[in-house]
């Protein structure tokens, strides 16, 4: 494995679609008991059962650290894998490396972006966050892929999306948040991830959902279907201060084209009503200084575009909530190819997340082969 001086648009590598084929998932084990309650047992049972959803159409590899390792290997079916790994929380969307490919050769390498816990000294959420900044380049070495390090760009993969065809759609709220990469223009950001994912067009979005504590990831409000449409969180109620942020990404994705010069089809897809820490999840946390804490009645960033678009299948967060079936009958229409399924994910919303955050696609490169073709295929 290399650490490469060039960049992968110099050498032909771009990064794809989540919906184009994978050779697998990454994620991580969660055991941060300030950020998961109960000794985040209620969020282990939450991550085997989005790992076991998955394995469904990847390979699965679980992170585990040492202290975890028997307890993990023990909860999850034996078709995932699990590795050792020390990391400081579990969102490997943020930490895991951004996998870029070269449809000529059919290579894959990875791209080891700066993490800083979501906004270093300035917001982050959590101080040491060394262990976590490491991850990409341990999944790289375990993998024996090349890298790309970036030692003075802060970005997590949560804070992008790509349609693998040019195009890039991230938030004003995120990537310029003072706490990032302060020291670089719009521009120069812009250019950074052009040159890094390969990509022609930067489609830039104003917020993210409301209260999204990441400074508004747009993995939480805004994801590609395929090339050229889009599903956007939304709601009705104008008294939703929600309703203002998506009607704002409504309105800019309407008028924008993509790369390719394509206009965009949007389709709304309706948030679960508010949901709002209970007494006891709010108790269930260790209290720690530097960490975020979890108080009742604090409303948290739930959505259903935070979710994972695997080989053969869909996996989308339900909160028990009456848009739970209307959001899976509009992923069955959007995904007629593939098998959508429902995991109940409070417990990962409870960390500050949800599906997309806690998993990583690693993608294969496969030349003169369209991504669709290969859907279902392990």
């Amino acid at each position: 494995m290399h650490t490469l001086l060039s960049t992968p648009k110099r050498d032909g590598y771009r990064m794809p679609g989540e919906f184009e084929y994978h050779d697998g998932c990454w994620m991580i084990w969660p055991e941060r008991t300030d950020n998961w309650r109960y000794g985040a047992k209620p969020a282990q049972h939450a991550f085997v059962n989005v790992a076991v959803a998955i394995s469904k159409f990847e390979p699965v590899t679980m992170v585990v650290s040492p202290a975890q390792y028997d307890n993990a290997r023990h909860m999850l079916p034996e078709d995932i894998r699990v590795v050792e790994m020390v990391t400081d929380d579990s969102w490997m969307r943020d930490v895991g490396p951004t996998f870029v490919v070269n449809d000529q050769t059919g290579e894959v390498r990875g791209v080891d972006w700066t993490f800083n816990s979501w906004g270093g000294l300035v917001d982050g959420l959590y101080f040491p966050w060394f262990n976590d900044d490491h991850v990409a380049q341990k999944v790289c070495e375990m993998e024996g892929k090349d890298r790309y390090r970036l030692n003075n760009f802060v970005l997590e993969g949560g804070s992008i999306h790509v349609d693998g065809d040019g195009t890039v759609i991230t938030t004003e709220e995120c990537l310029l948040s003072p706490g990032r990469n302060p020291h670089l223009s719009k521009k120069e950001i812009e250019d950074t991830l052009k040159e890094y994912l390969h990509a022609d067009k930067v489609i830039w979005l104003k917020r993210g959902i409301y209260l999204d504590e990441t400074n508004g990831h747009v993995d939480n409000i805004c994801n590609y279907v395929r090339p050229g449409e889009v599903v956007l969180a939304w709601t009705d109620d104008e008294t939703d201060p929600q309703y203002e942020i998506s009607k704002e990404c409504y309105e800019i994705l309407s008028k924008e084209t993509d790369a390719k010069g394509r206009k965009l089809k949007i389709h709304k897809l309706y948030v679960p009503s508010p949901i709002l820490i209970t007494k006891e999840e709010s108790e269930g946390v260790d209290s720690v200084d530097g960490t975020l804490p979890r108080v009742e009645g604090d409303r948290l960033a739930a959505s259903y575009a935070n979710y994972y678009t695997a080989n053969g299948g869909v996996i989308i967060p339900l909160f028990n909530d009456a848009n739970d079936e209307k959001a899976l009958a509009l992923f069955r229409e959007l995904y007629p190819e593939r098998e959508v399924v429902g995991v109940y994910a409070r417990e990962i919303l409870l960390g500050g997340g949800n599906i997309h955050c806690i998993t990583q696609q690693q993608p294969m490169a496969i030349p003169a082969v369209k991504p669709l073709e290969l859907v279902g295929a392990r």
